[in-house]
This record gives C-alpha cells, structure tokens and sequence, in this order.
C-alpha cells in the first residue's frame, strides 16, 4: 500500500487517466474527488460490503419462502385478498400489518 501525504487542492494520478484531488479537509474527514474514464467503476468499500451482505442474506432464502412470495404476487395480481402466514413472534406485536380499511 502506498501511503501519501496530501494538501487540500493537491492531487495524484493513478495510470494515465484516473486523478484523485483532495478538494476539502474537515476535521477527522476528508473529501477527495476522483476523476476517471466511465468505465472505471468507483464504489466505497461500506457500499460494497452491504450490498454483498444483503445479496447473501436474500440467497438463504428458502425454496418455500419463494414460492410463499410467488403465490402472493399472483394472486395479488388476480385481484384477490392475501394474508401472508403470521411468522411466530415473540414480542406480541402482529408480524405483519393489518390490511388496509375499506
């Protein structure tokens, strides 16, 4: 890892035609504009990792609960009322709102 010290208005190139510049610094924060062709994908490390962790999350879906969805989504399309199984609670509180009033 390459470690610089830099200046507000300072900046460093990566390759040809990437250019990080450090445009403001407030206390522990520090703001840096990065400069690159569009095709140079440019994601923050906590953005990448929560969507990595909901992906997981969402593919420990089961079959069942797939196939739960399925089955509401069509008949919600035909026009018929669903009420999706109540999932044990152990607060008390319903597990999913109440529909709506007519």
């Amino acid at each position: 890892m390459l470690v610089l010290t830099r200046k507000k208005g300072e900046r460093v190139m990566i390759g040809d035609d990437i250019v990080v510049t450090i445009i403001d610094i407030r206390g522990d924060g520090v703001r840096i504009g990065f400069d690159a062709p569009r095709g140079v994908p440019i994601q923050r490390a906590e953005v990448l990792a929560a969507v990595s962790a909901a992906n997981t999350a969402a593919a420990k879906l089961g079959v069942s609960d797939g196939e739960l969805l399925l089955g509401m989504l069509s008949a919600a399309g035909e026009g018929r009322a669903v009420e999706a199984p109540a999932a044990p609670s152990t607060s008390g509180a319903p597990s999913t709102p109440p529909p709506p009033a007519d």
